[in-house]
């Protein structure tokens, strides 16, 4: 065994480093100390003799592990017409093993607290993870183990196909039923040689997963699966030493497989530009997406085509938004990126124009902005601003164990070293002006492409000229289509032999003391509320501003008016323009969002810590010097209007936006899409903002949330000028009428024809958050559709039946009545059978609930709490819970104790209350000609079609 102990520092650049300043005070001392604050990142890697690398990390701050086991196998070692194996994989690898059993992994992880196991394939590994408390990770450990050395004699027939429909709804989910779905498709298909590994997609084709068979899964698992293809990353707070005798347990005698040699890197050269073009059916507005052939990640040349791209496209100084966006007005936002893989890189552009617009015109744009920028170049405040976002962006990555595990294992794959993790921000750093222009010349000046137009259906007029069609295969829907399988046969096989009985569970470790992150809170004379936790895990800093209104203020004809004051307040301030106050940000390695809620305005941000101060300064400015830029707000309306067409031919948005009119009923503000209509936002008036902001962006209906490496001391005096400058107003908010459940259940179905998904919006008007039963009620919820693969609806839609990719039930309160809702996206010519065993489970869970279930319910809710503050967004979730609805600081610990006192009985009277399914509303979103008359079938009498004038179809 090999054993490497390494220590990487990662230097925060400090800006200044000498002051002439010779008397400090005691806030001055602490700011240089949070700006002059070293990070580092150490590991420790070896290599087991059976090839398997091994990657420790410790974190102490919170009592948590993160286990990720991530195979340098993705779609690039499939075989062509065996397309997809590798992400099925990703799925098999969850089901069984011969020790952890059936739903083995699955149920281990809800009892021990677990965030779920996971798993993500891309074109080059796949992975799987979890975050678990730190006295479970022999338990992580074992099973990891048996995954990669014990599993493949678990995998039968009945197994293969139940999980074939489930990969194959998650196609329907991600790509088929969805607006521009099929665009990487295309371009892949063109980019790339048909033997080139990069040239079909990561989630296969459905005929190739159709075809595959039982050996074709055991031939491709035993050549990948091996521990010499196979990195295991540990990140968190154990002890190392024992962590290592865990592993040589469990993993020592798993066999080396045969020797796997490095692919090659196989960049592309596009010897003609091709222009392809389709119809999409879910598409409303035309859409120009240009790809260019560039280089591998972590190339020398990566770094500077991801600065070039960023600057090409994002913010007002942008020479597309200049031109396509401001100048032109042809498409509200410009999207431009490079994105790397183990082989290859792509150089995207995309262009979503306004309704109807040319796609030709806005290629002519294209090489006018392109001019643009070979003209004026890129400037060094450019540069310096962009670098310093990507350095905030960096750390941000590594705010988590997970997200330091990732990365480790990432760069030990791709770049041959985790301590690459410190050359990467170096090269990041290093880009030059000479670097930017040099990627731009070498890889998209004149050179070849590949340029898709996904048009809405009949606008092929739209697509570029002598663009050919696109080849692309759409399912049929056709009822009985899938083949059948019975998903409760117990596979009948020989256990792989071991040296020692791995078939007991490992016991837990010591039980971690769960410390409730130290809160400090203020209120200022305005009204302002400050809720704060100072944490020094990494050098950043997150504040979340929430100011209570939003949609529950707007007037009902002039519904989107906070949306776009929202917008608008990002767009300069009375001492500077849009770009000024951009480039103010950006060159601060900063961001700052302000986004409309149903009720509330919230302004979220992150920033180094060393430059908070500034930030906040900013802040301040935004929010009490708006500019009330005309030309800004025109921009933003189009740009609104735009989001809102497209919406309508997104089946999840129509299922959101119909939902919420069904529960609230029309007359109710919070029935209404935050964004407003076509023809509300078309009125509204900048004079209207003013007159929103005037009468409810005040101090008193305000609350500040900031997490991070600051202490209490400098955010209250960073906030001393906005409490003493901001009015304090009185806001009315208006009675609002608690939306009342249906008294019997009733059918709508919303008509989006040829779709190949059903999306699912089951529930009723249910509970606020301040209610005494709304934390009893998610405790009863759990083991129905709030606990992951540890609910009745997974098990029985997705791993029983194949129905569904996923499908969750929940709660959704606030200060006032929210929803109980059951949502999924199931195969189309299911959808009556889906209903129905949503249907029968709700009958029968509280008549069926068990002490089992009890248990379960409370090792997960409990255990979990380890890990309930781990990242900045935990946190400031926490303080906004605090906040909102006035809970007490402990009121993670008072939880506890409601879950530790629940009983059976209890559990069976909520669901009795909270959980009948003949006073609920039943939406379907989906396609009408194939699935309406069977949902009479229910039993709640004949469906209401919600749009009967919806007639189109593709041919």
């Amino acid at each position: 065994m090999k054993t490497i102990k390494i220590l990487v520092f990662i230097l925060v650049i400090t800006g200044a480093l000498f002051s002439c300043k010779k008397n400090t005070t005691t806030e001055e001392a602490s700011q240089e100390t949070v700006e002059n604050k070293e990070f580092k990142v150490d590991f420790e890697k070896f290599t087991l003799d059976n090839g398997l690398q091994v990657i420790l990390h410790i974190d102490r701050s919170d009592p948590v592990v993160a286990v990720a086991l991530t195979a340098h196998v993705g779609s690039a070692r499939e075989k062509e017409g065996r397309t997809g194996f590798a992400h099925l994989f990703e799925h098999l690898l969850f089901l069984e093993s011969e020790n952890l059993g059936k739903g083995g992994l699955d149920k281990m992880s809800a009892r021990i607290g677990g965030s779920g196991a996971n798993g993500s394939t891309s074109q080059d590994r796949t992975n799987y993870y979890q975050t678990v408390p730190k006295d479970a990770l022999e338990k992580m450990i074992w099973a990891e183990a048996d995954k990669l050395g014990f599993f493949i004699n678990t995998v039968t027939d009945p197994v293969l196909a139940k999980e074939k429909q489930v990969v194959k709804n998650e196609k329907r989910q991600s790509v088929d039923n969805r607006p521009y779905g099929h665009v990487n498709y295309v371009i892949d298909k063109n980019m790339y040689p048909a033997d080139h590994p990069y040239s079909w997609q990561v989630i296969g084709s459905l005929e190739d997963l159709q075809n595959a068979t039982l050996q074709d899964v055991k031939d491709f698992y035993n050549h990948w699966y091996v521990p010499n293809n196979v990195t295991l990353t540990i990140a968190g707070d154990f002890d190392s030493d024992q962590a290592k005798a865990w592993v040589h347990k469990y993993f020592d005698e798993i066999k080396r497989g045969e020797d796997i040699p490095a692919l090659e890197k196989r960049p592309v050269v596009l010897t003609e530009t091709k222009k392809l073009h389709y119809e999409d059916n879910f598409a409303r507005l035309p859409q120009l997406t240009m790809t260019w052939p560039t280089v591998p990640v972590y190339h020398s040349d990566s770094y500077a085509l991801e600065v070039l791209s960023t600057y090409l496209s994002e913010g007002k100084k942008a020479p597309f938004n200049k031109v396509l966006v401001e100048d032109k007005q042809l498409s509200p936002e410009i999207t431009m990126f490079n994105f790397g893989s183990e082989l290859a890189g792509q150089y995207h552009l995309i262009i979503r124009g306004f309704e109807k617009t040319d796609l030709n015109t806005i290629d002519s744009a294209v090489s006018e902005a392109f001019a643009k920028f070979e003209t004026e170049g890129i400037s060094q405040e450019d540069l310096d601003r962009i670098k310093a976002s990507q350095e905030t962006a960096f750390y941000n990555g590594l705010s988590s164990v997970l997200g330091k595990g990732f990365q480790l294992a990432q760069y030990e794959i791709f770049a041959g070293d985790p301590g690459f993790i410190n050359q990467d921000v170096k090269n990041i750093l290093a880009v030059t002006i000479d670097d930017v222009n040099r990627v731009y010349n070498q890889y998209i000046k004149g050179k070849h492409y590949v340029a898709t137009s996904f048009v809405p259906i009949g606008q092929s007029n739209l697509a570029l000229k002598d663009s050919k069609l696109a080849e692309v295969v759409e399912e049929k829907i056709v009822a009985g289509a899938e083949e059948n399988f019975d998903a409760s046969i117990v596979a009948d096989y020989k256990k792989t032999s071991s040296s020692f009985d791995r078939s007991t569970e490992p016991p837990y470790g010591d039980t971690p003391e769960v410390t409730v992150p130290q809160v400090w809170q203020d209120q200022f004379s305005s009204g302002i509320e400050v809720y704060g936790i100072q944490n020094d895990e990494v050098p950043l800093v997150q504040f979340r501003i929430n100011i209570r209104g939003g949609l529950l203020l707007e007037k009902p004809d002039k519904v989107g008016v906070s949306n776009l004051l929202a917008q608008l307040m990002t767009k300069g301030t009375q001492n500077k323009t849009t770009e000024e106050l951009e480039n103010a940000i950006e060159s601060l390695g900063a961001f700052i969002n302000i986004s409309a809620r149903d009720e509330s305005i919230i302004i979220s941000g992150s920033t180094l810590s060393r430059n908070y101060n500034k930030i906040m300064a900013l802040v301040e400015e935004m929010i009490l010097q708006p500019r009330w830029d005309l030309k800004e707000f025109e921009l933003i309306k189009q740009s609104v209007i735009s989001q809102i067409q497209q919406e309508k031919a997104s089946p999840i948005s129509i299922a959101s936006n119909e939902y919420a009119k069904l529960s609230y009923g029309k007359d109710h503000i919070l029935s209404h899409n935050n964004l407003g209509t076509e023809t509300s936002v078309s009125t509204i008036t900048i004079e209207d903002l003013k007159h929103y902001y005037n009468a409810n962006i005040v101090p008193n209906v305000t609350k500040i949330h900031v997490v991070g490496d600051i202490t209490k001391t400098m955010t209250k005096t960073s906030l001393a000028n906005l409490n003493t400058k901001w009015q304090h107003k009185e806001v009315k908010f208006p009675a609002l009428d608690a939306p009342k459940a249906p008294q019997q259940s009733k059918v709508y179905f919303y008509d989006v024809p040829d779709a190949k998904q059903s999306q699912l919006r089951f529930g009723y008007p249910a509970l606020a958050a301040t209610d005494s039963d709304y934390y009893p009620v998610q405790i009863m919820n759990y083991r129905l559709g709030g606990g992951g693969f540890a609910s009745q609806l997974t098990q029985q839609l997705r791993e029983g039946k194949g129905y569904t990719y996923g499908i969750r039930s929940g709660f959704s309160g606030s200060t006032i009545p929210g929803m109980f809702t059951i949502s999924s996206g199931v195969r189309s010519n299911v959808t009556y059978e889906s209903a129905d065993l949503v249907k029968e489970i709700l009958n029968n869970y509280g008549k069926n609930y068990t002490q089992d279930d009890l248990d379960i319910t409370k090792s997960s809710l409990i255990k979990s709490n380890a890990r309930a503050f781990e990242t900045f967004n935990s946190k400031l979730n926490m303080l906004t819970n605090m906040s909102t609805f006035q809970y007490p600081k402990d009121y993670v610990t008072q939880r506890e104790a409601i879950v530790n006192n629940m009983t059976v009985d209890e559990i069976k009277k909520l669901t009795g209350t909270y959980l009948d399914p003949n006073k609920m509303i039943y939406l379907v979103v989906g396609d009408a000609k194939t699935q309406l008359k069977k949902l009479e079938q229910l039993g709640f009498g004949t469906p209401v079609l919600l749009n009967e004038e919806n007639t189109a179809v593709k041919d």
